[in-house]
């Protein structure tokens, strides 16, 4: 009771602080050709009808010499936005459609041969979930004083992270099914071989014996 007690205090405590990791890079340009080559692309994972704002701030401003185009998109084919000739700060948001992957690509692509430094600086920052909110407009919007704001933060964190071991015990379900019909099948193949094997063992000496007599051997 006191280690389910200490484990429950630390992860409200998590929820508690707002935690941000931005990610940060450097992009070098190139002429164009074989674009897919070139990307740089940034994975993570979403559930179903979640809320993901991708904000990435560059350096280099339109017009120097290159252009960074972004796409968005998740490994079940949907698009979620290309924006174009992206430089200082970058926000987009969607919707997730499904439970899925999605990538975060860039691409820089140089449009001038005078361009002295063919680099862009990439700071992204991907926020899903409750964590994609403006609270600050929400406080004000409804009203909240400060404590009730971040209690509804938590307890949408806390909801979230009970939906993700829902949808994880879901997937061991789904595959300790898969694993039990899968034995199941590999056991009744087995055995279909061992009645094959036994079968044609015995038409065989069924056979040599009828094929001995008809030749006056036994």
């Amino acid at each position: 009771m006191e280690t389910l007690f200490r484990y429950l205090s630390f992860v409200l405590l998590l929820a508690a602080v707002p935690l941000t990791f931005a990610l940060k890079f450097d992009i070098e340009a190139h002429p164009g050709h074989e674009s897919a080559r070139f990307e740089r692309c940034i994975r993570n994972f979403v559930a179903k009808d979640q809320l993901v704002v991708v904000t990435a701030i560059t350096d280099g401003q339109r017009g120097d010499g290159q252009m960074l185009n972004l796409h968005i998109r998740d490994a079940m084919g949907n698009d979620y936005g290309r924006p174009k000739d992206v430089a200082g700060e970058s926000r987009n948001a969607f919707t997730s459609h499904a439970d899925s992957a999605f990538d975060v690509c860039f691409e820089n692509i140089r449009t001038s041969s005078s361009c002295q430094a063919p680099t862009r600086h990439v700071e992204l920052d991907i926020d899903i979930g409750a964590d994609a909110k403006d609270w600050s407009a929400i406080q004000a919007g409804e009203k909240l004083k400060p404590v009730e704001a971040e209690l509804r933060r938590m307890e949408e964190l806390v909801q979230e992270i009970v939906g993700e071991m829902d949808y994880l015990r879901g997937r061991e379900q789904k595959l300790r099914d898969t694993n039990e019909s899968t034995n199941e099948r590999v056991k009744w193949f087995a055995f279909g071989t061992m009645g094959m094997l036994v079968g044609l063992g015995a038409w065989q000496v069924v056979y040599l014996r009828a094929y001995f007599r008809s030749k006056h051997l036994i």
